[in-house]
C-alpha cells in the first residue's frame, strides 16, 4: 500500500486585503517539512490557494496525498466549482470573472500531478496539523516588513 502525503494547509491575513501569510506543515513516513510566505498587499482567500499550491508544488514527484483544509472555499472550489468555472471559460455562474483565476489555474495545473484526497476540517479546535499550519501562516504575515 502506497503511503499518503499528509498536508495541512493555512492562510491569514491581517486585514483583508492587507498583509497575509500563507503555510503548510507536510508529514511523510516520519518525515516534516514546514512552509510559510507572505505577500504585503492580498486577501485570506489567496492566502488559502497559495499555502496548497506551495505545498504541492514542492513536491518533487507524483504522489498520494491527502489535503487538509479549513477554508470552505478552497475545498468547495477544488471540488465543486472549478471544472464548471472551466467550462464556461472561467466564468461564475452569474457570468462574472472568478476571483483568483491565476491562482486557480495555477492549483488546477499542480492537482494534475497528484491524487489528491481533500479534507475540511475546522479551523481553531484543537486538531495539531491545521493548529500548525495556522501557526506557519502567520509567520508568513509577521515575515513581512513594514
Amino acid at each position: 500500500m502506497v503511503e499518503a502525503v499528509i498536508i495541512y494547509t493555512d492562510g491569514a491575513c491581517k486585514g483583508n486585503p492587507g498583509k497575509g501569510g500563507w503555510g503548510a506543515w507536510l508529514h511523510y513516513k516520519g518525515h516534516e517539512k514546514e512552509l510559510y510566505g507572505g505577500e504585503q498587499h492580498t486577501t485570506n482567500n489567496r492566502m488559502e490557494l497559495m499555502a496548497a499550491i506551495q505545498a504541492l508544488e514542492t513536491l518533487k514527484k507524483s504522489s498520494l496525498v491527502e489535503l487538509h483544509t479549513d477554508s470552505s472555499y478552497l475545498k468547495d472550489g477544488i471540488n465543486k466549482w472549478l471544472v464548471n468555472w472551466k467550462k464556461r471559460g472561467w466564468k461564475t455562474a452569474n457570468k462574472q470573472a472568478v476571483k483568483n483565476e491565476d491562482l486557480w489555474r495555477r492549483l488546477d495545473l499542480i492537482t494534475k500531478n497528484h491524487e489528491i484526497t481533500w479534507k475540511w476540517v475546522k479551523g481553531h479546535s484543537g486538531n495539531y496539523g491545521n493548529d500548525k499550519a495556522d501557526s506557519l501562516a502567520n509567520k508568513g504575515v509577521d515575515s513581512l516588513s513594514g
